[in-house]
């Protein structure tokens, strides 16, 4: 099958987009470099541009009439800065999204895999949430994320619109040959933060909050590996009609984790082991938008896309640092 893959220059987008040609699919990338290096969209077709520009939805739909469906994972992703700049995230992340969604409709390409988040779950006592666990997102990234989720299901019930939303936990890791990473200088994300503490890069590693109601009081994820993520995105597209007919539903959601819960503090413990050595810590606040987190329940991915994850910590954690090693000859820079 041929795939539209909005985002398809990004961390996860371009690892989603070389297992979909393991798979023997062709990902067609649609991406406006804001983020994503052009580095990650080599070899592969490539347009350049926003998901909003209808025309050249038209144009990409026009120049490859075989597009079966979309996985759109174009967003921007990072908390604290939704906090700071929580306009840019409705307008990011939701209108434009609002848009691509029509013109796919208009042109007859309904069929739709979006990128949600975890972060859209309300906090609970209980760690574990399925995926009709109350909502309430504490973030604008997560609300928007929340936001698009509306869009579709609303759209789903009133067009042709159909739709798989996965909810991401926390992706980790590298692409396996180390081909694909993480590819800002400055990553955000947690392991990003210890790969630079391990090498120098920054002084320590920061622990932020550390009164969470948690086992060891730092905030509790579900690291999943970017790759078993990828893959996840690809049983989605290829089981797309029977899990809707499954569900009976236009529109389904599907969480993608491990199914298993480690603290940031584990995280850290883990991280040393495989390292070698300890990483400097220090303890910082909560930061604004955070929360203590949870773990998936995966039974439904295991029903419906025959999907599990594959990976371990510590593969994800290994692969992150030979990537770290990697980057500069692959993106030009460390």
């Amino acid at each position: 099958m041929k795939i539209l893959v909005t985002g398809g220059a990004g961390y996860i987008g371009s690892i989603t987009c070389k297992v979909l040609e393991q798979r023997g699919h062709t990902p067609v990338v649609l991406d406006s470099l804001v983020t994503g290096p052009a580095a990650f969209a080599r070899g592969r077709v490539f347009y350049r541009g926003d998901i909003a520009d209808r025309e050249l939805v038209a144009t990409i739909v026009r120049d490859h009439p075989d597009i079966a469906c979309t996985i759109h994972m174009a967003a921007r992703v990072v908390v604290p800065e939704s906090v700071a700049q929580p306009h840019v995230y409705y307008r990011d992340n939701v209108c434009k999204s609002l848009a691509l969604f029509d013109q796919l409709v208009r042109l007859d390409r309904p069929r739709v895999v979006f990128s949600s988040s975890a972060s859209v779950y309300a906090a609970s006592d209980a760690e574990e949430v399925v995926e009709d666990s109350p909502l309430a997102p504490s973030s604008p990234y997560a609300r928007t994320k929340a936001m698009v989720e509306t869009v579709l299901q609303d759209m789903a019930k009133s067009s042709s619109m159909r739709a798989i939303i996965l909810r991401y936990f926390n992706p980790i890791g590298s692409d396996p040959d180390l081909e694909l990473g993480v590819h800002v200088r400055e990553p955000s994300h947690v392991l990003g933060q210890l790969v630079m503490a391990a090498q120098g890069a920054k002084a320590c590693f920061t622990l932020t909050g550390v009164d969470y109601p948690t086992r060891d009081g730092t905030g509790l994820r579900d690291y999943v590996h970017v790759w078993d993520l990828a893959r996840a995105h690809v049983c989605a597209v290829e089981r797309f009609d029977d899990v809707l007919a499954a569900e009976g539903s236009p529109c389904s959601v599907v969480n993608v984790g491990t199914g298993r819960g480690v603290t940031v503090r584990e995280l850290v413990d883990t991280f040393s082991k495989v390292f070698g050595r300890e990483v400097p810590t220090e303890v910082a606040p909560r930061r604004p938008g955070d929360v203590a987190g949870a773990y998936a329940n995966v039974d439904k991915a295991r029903l419906l896309l025959g999907w599990g994850a594959e990976l371990t910590l510590e593969d994800a954690i290994a692969s992150a640092l030979r990537w770290s090693r990697q980057r500069e000859r692959v993106l030009g820079y460390a």
